[in-house]
């Protein structure tokens, strides 16, 4: 039922109105009255009515007066101007403020009910589509994330030129230009221990959702999708705001991420600000770089270049003996190949050696360390179904068996091994990502007429969570799961629409809608016209 609230001063009129007319008998609730627009207004805006009647002429405040006010408040709410006032002024001004109606006085029942009856139509249609509007929104919402995080690596790859930095974030609708810029990388990954580590737990899934509420808060904070596991933090503002927005927002972070009743893997770095778009590459690789310290320091989940510097040796020390022998620990190479990206590792390989450095001066410490890379990868690639025989021939031999490697020599090495591992280790999760996929195009295949078809069915059909199966899905397929749901839908339609006489609604059904108005609105969104259009110019 549509709500009505009548304004009017003449009580004989108000209440001919409010007691004759059926208002339930053409779908409406009449929820209240007043007899001038000051005693209305506060009742309007408990009431919220879908439809407001008012005079013009009324004291202490009039019809228009009131609909200006109204019409502000309540853009939605539809107004009707009643008056015994023939006067063409009173009528623009009424249509100016968006009045939908100027009926003038006496007022008929079939006048009343002719207005009733088309008044209630439009406000349906309106409502209609604009569930339908958000609906699709909601559905598209996932592709907006696509896009930008494509726009962000291409950002802080250094890919683009200023002026398509502004042409891209004009299309995503981003408001990227700011006096200053820095970046913050945070990183949030459920224990290895648990007993499925592809199925987030709901304590788990609540986290993450908590910490993008609150950085989607602020307009300073530009969030996207990083990786699977990692989120980036754009921090835009005035140069001398730059620092403490930085310690606000990393603060925060950690507040969320300790409040916690379960164990999980979080760290979180920022970078130096920089001024220009132009620099934000650098501010990246100096973010990635401060990142990759999570590894050699997984108890320290705040990561700041101002950090490091007191927790890094200065200077070479004469002997090994005050070498940390967690830095040489081989789980922190061995957790780098696990998780880590290849795009880390130089940075990781030279952080680690410089953590370690006041002993790398010692020939027996580097043979130590040689060896104790050689046997930690060789393990690690074996893990994954790859012999040592056919590594040792892609990175060029074994190198381990020259004794006396320099520094230099060493890191080298590291990369070398990593850099191989890391293929081996990319190309086996290719496989099984493919599997998974497959996996998943065959089950949409098989169900996409389905209403009920989701990412979350489909990600539970292959047994991964739906976190993990939205990032495969988009980096293999270069769309989202909504989109190529949406278009496989389109094109099963179109081909129906050509090749039979089904009217819109059984192909609705058919392709997944049971609803077949907005299965028509879908269609003209993504396909240009109607489907009736579709169908004459298929036929024609």
């Amino acid at each position: 039922m549509l709500k009505v609230f009548l304004v009017e001063d003449e009580s004989i009129v108000r209440e001919g109105l409010r007691d004759n007319m059926p208002w339930q008998q053409y779908g409406y609730r009449f929820v209240g009255e007043a007899s001038d627009g000051e005693m209305a207004l506060p009742m309007i805006r408990k009431l919220k009515p879908d439809v407001l009647f008012t005079d013009i002429k009324m004291p202490f405040m009039d019809g228009l007066a009131l609909s200006r006010i109204v019409s502000q408040e309540f853009p939605d709410m539809k107004i009707i101007i009643i008056s015994g006032y023939d006067d063409f002024e009173y009528a623009r001004q009424a249509i100016k403020l968006g009045v939908e109606q100027y009926l003038l006085k006496p007022i008929t029942k079939v006048t009343m009910t002719k207005v009733l009856s088309e008044l209630k139509e439009k406000i349906e249609s309106q409502r209609e589509q604009k569930n339908y509007q958000d609906q699709y929104q909601d559905e598209m919402r996932e592709y907006e994330k696509f896009s930008r995080r494509l726009f962000f690596e291409k950002l802080f790859e250094g890919h683009m030129s200023v002026q398509e930095i502004y042409e891209e974030a004009g299309k995503l609708s981003l408001e990227i230009n700011a006096p200053c810029y820095n970046l913050i990388l945070v990183s949030l990954q459920e224990k290895k221990n648990q007993e499925n580590r592809r199925q987030e737990s709901r304590e788990f899934a609540g986290k993450q959702d908590e910490l993008l509420r609150y950085l989607l808060r602020y307009p300073e904070h530009m969030v996207f999708r990083w990786n699977i596991n990692t989120y980036g933090v754009l921090l835009k503002s005035e140069k001398v705001q730059m620092e403490e927005l930085t310690s606000r927002c990393m603060e925060n972070i950690r507040r969320i991420c300790e409040n916690a009743d379960f164990e999980f893997d979080w760290y979180v770095a920022a970078g130096t600000p920089v001024e220009r778009l132009s620099s934000l590459p650098e501010c990246y690789a100096g973010t990635n770089h401060v990142f990759s310290y999570r590894f050699l320091m997984p108890s320290v989940h705040i990561l700041t270049e101002d950090m490091l510097k007191g927790v890094l040796p200065e200077k070479e020390e004469s002997g090994i003996g005050g070498v940390d022998s967690a830095k040489v620990d081989p789980d922190v190479i061995k957790e780098f190949l696990s998780t880590g990206r290849s795009d880390e590792i130089e940075d990781f390989a030279q952080s680690y050696l410089q953590s370690i450095q006041e002993a790398m001066h010692s020939k027996l410490f580097r043979n130590y360390l040689m060896l104790s890379i050689r046997f930690t990868t060789l393990s690690y690639v074996e893990s994954l179904g790859c012999s040592q025989e056919e590594f040792l021939v892609a990175v060029g031999g074994d190198r381990a068996q020259e004794a006396g490697m320099s520094t230099e020599e060493i890191f080298d090495y590291l990369c070398d091994m990593m850099r191989e591992a890391l293929q081996i280790r990319d190309r086996e999760s290719d496989t099984q990502g493919k599997k998974i996929l497959k996996k998943a195009l065959d089950y949409i295949d098989e169900n996409y007429m389905q209403e009920n078809l989701s990412l979350n069915s489909v990600a539970g059909a292959v047994n991964v969570s739906a976190n993990y199966f939205s990032a495969l899905f988009s980096q293999e397929m270069q769309s989202t799961f909504i989109e190529y749901v949406t278009q496989k839908r389109m094109d099963k339609a179109k081909k129906l629409l050509r090749q039979t006489d089904k009217h819109s609604g059984e192909i609705a059904l058919e392709v997944g809608y049971k609803d077949p108005h907005y299965f028509s609105f879908v269609f003209k969104k993504t396909q240009g016209c109607t489907p009736r259009e579709y169908r004459s110019r298929s036929l024609s």
